[in-house]
């Protein structure tokens, strides 16, 4: 299976950077994945309602162009829908059982995902209610691929 992260902003706190290697380095016997990031787009102070939708779609614009044509596309949007591990893994596994073999998890920048984006999503994924940094976002995504990795193929993981 080929995974791809597309995401907005590049790690800076160390300790996020170590977690976030360590899962893609557990995860290199059961997927390739490959994250690939745009810098995040500026925003001014105080921004107007216009200016912030101008920087969601430019920002969300080269987002989507990292997206390989013919992925299966997971949005993690605050809005989206949430559920528990197994059934993530359950659907990973379906979509691999119906030929996808691609899949791409997007995570936007700090004021969030373009309606563009939103609307080009196969799924829109939540993984909470509370707020997140992107960043954080991240390392939890990883871990969450993983452990679907782990569920999908029988073995055990801290359940």
């Amino acid at each position: 299976m080929k995974i791809t992260i597309v995401c907005a902003g590049k790690i800076k706190e160390k300790y996020l950077t170590a977690g976030i290697n360590e899962y893609l380095k557990r995860l290199q016997p059961f997927a390739q994945v490959e994250v690939r990031e745009i810098h995040e787009e500026k925003m001014p102070d105080e921004p107007s309602a216009a200016e912030k939708e101008q920087v969601l779609q430019k920002e969300g614009q080269r987002l989507l162009k990292l997206v390989p044509a013919g992925s299966y596309l997971f949005v993690l949007d605050v809005y989206g829908e949430e559920m528990p591990s197994e059934n993530l893994a359950a659907h990973i596994a379906d979509l691999g059982l119906h030929g996808r073999s691609s899949l791409t998890f997007l995570i936007g920048g700090a004021f969030g995902l373009s309606g563009e984006v939103r609307a080009a999503a196969d799924l829109r994924l939540s993984f909470s209610q509370l707020t997140f940094t992107h960043q954080m976002v991240r390392l939890l995504l990883v871990e969450q691929i993983y452990r679907c990795a782990k569920i999908n193929h029988g073995e055990k993981y801290h359940w």
